[in-house]
């Protein structure tokens, strides 16, 4: 919490700078305690103990001028200590008012300009949600993740298969435009840094090479998944790089989600650290500039996808894509293989399926 400095010269009570608009009962009681503890509030306790000893004394004198004399002197002190005491706490009122509730004012005022502006830059560097690493999808991540797909236009996916985009495009209530920057299946080096987190998540039992070859499935996988999903979008545009980064990115119109499988600190997980970050934050526009660089670089191999491309269109693309030629029963096999991997996540994540 950002505390504002008030001068010290000023006390300030602190019921009245965690509430301005303090009762007056509560001024009226911080004010008395003010005046018993300065010297105006010594001399009104001298007044009213000479007071009541001259009346003590006076009631147990005889009748006579001296008696007469302490008698006055005891009223009119005590008379002296009401009226003082009185004016002193009217007094008091009067400068509370004026001196010290501005100040209050003032500092509640700066409080919240410097509110407002760590608010901001709260906006533009820090994350808008954090997602921690679980051992199953989160259904709340996904659901929020959902609700931004559904309000956008333009659906930007930069990871390594594509199956995850494919699954939210078919569960979208929403048509967009997708386009999809994806690891080379062909080339070691684009899944070796996937391979490798996968890897630690297995453990000394985990092997490379078999991780390696899942890997070149779900690929095979995902350009199927997004290939069923051209009906749910007006153009499907991917880019197939040979060194993609290690972080996923999903970017929406008003929001970019990271999901970082370069965070190898701590427990590793199947579905690792999500940051969320909005439209305003400074990095939704670098992300937003980064991937329209890869995505538009002469470097990767670019395709596209329509709701009008015919499946043999699709098997001429996907062996340009993998190398491999895929038959009716392989894309048969590969259309089931989505599917159970889309009820699965759906379940998983609580999405409608």
């Amino acid at each position: 919490m950002i505390r504002h400095p008030v001068h010290s010269s000023v006390r300030v009570p602190t019921k009245e700078v965690t509430n301005v608009s303090a009762d007056a009962r509560g001024i009226r009681s911080n004010l008395i305690q003010e005046i018993f503890w300065t010297r105006t509030g010594l001399l009104l306790l001298v007044l009213v103990v000479t007071s009541g000893v001259s009346l003590a004394f006076s009631s147990q004198m005889e009748a006579s001028a001296l008696r007469n004399f302490v008698t006055s002197v005891g009223t009119g002190t005590l008379i002296s200590a009401v009226v003082s005491f009185t004016q002193t706490l009217i007094t008091s009122s009067a400068a509370q008012r004026a001196l010290v509730a501005p100040v209050v004012e003032e500092s509640r005022k700066a409080l919240q300009d410097l509110t407002a502006e760590y608010r901001a830059l709260d906006r533009e560097f820090f994350p808008s949600h954090v997602f921690e690493p679980t051992a199953k999808p989160d259904p709340v991540f996904n659901q929020l993740m959902m609700q931004d797909l559904d309000r956008t236009r333009l659906y930007c996916f930069r990871g390594f298969a594509g199956r995850y985009a494919a699954c939210r495009v078919l569960l979208s209530q929403s048509e967009c435009e997708l386009r999809a920057v994806l690891a080379d299946p062909r080339d070691n080096d684009a899944i070796s840094g996937r391979a490798r987190y996968l890897l630690r998540n297995e453990g000394a039992d985990g092997d490379y090479g078999t991780i390696q070859a899942q890997l070149r499935e779900q690929v095979s996988i995902g350009l199927v998944g997004l290939y069923l999903a051209r009906g749910r979008c007006s153009r499907i545009d991917g880019t197939i790089v040979s060194d993609p980064p290690l972080d996923r990115l999903e970017l929406f119109d008003d929001s970019a989600w990271l999901t970082l499988y370069s965070n190898t600190a701590g427990v590793i997980r199947p579905y690792p650290r999500t940051l969320r970050f909005t439209e305003s934050s400074f990095l939704y526009g670098m992300e937003r500039a980064e991937f329209l660089r890869i995505s538009n670089s002469r470097a990767g191999y670019h395709f596209t996808i329509r709701p009008s491309t015919t499946r043999d269109d699709f098997l001429a693309l996907f062996e340009k894509i993998t190398g491999d030629p895929l038959t009716a029963d392989g894309f048969r096999e590969l259309e089931d293989k989505f599917h159970v991997f889309r009820r699965e996540f759906s379940a998983s994540a609580q999405l409608r399926s």
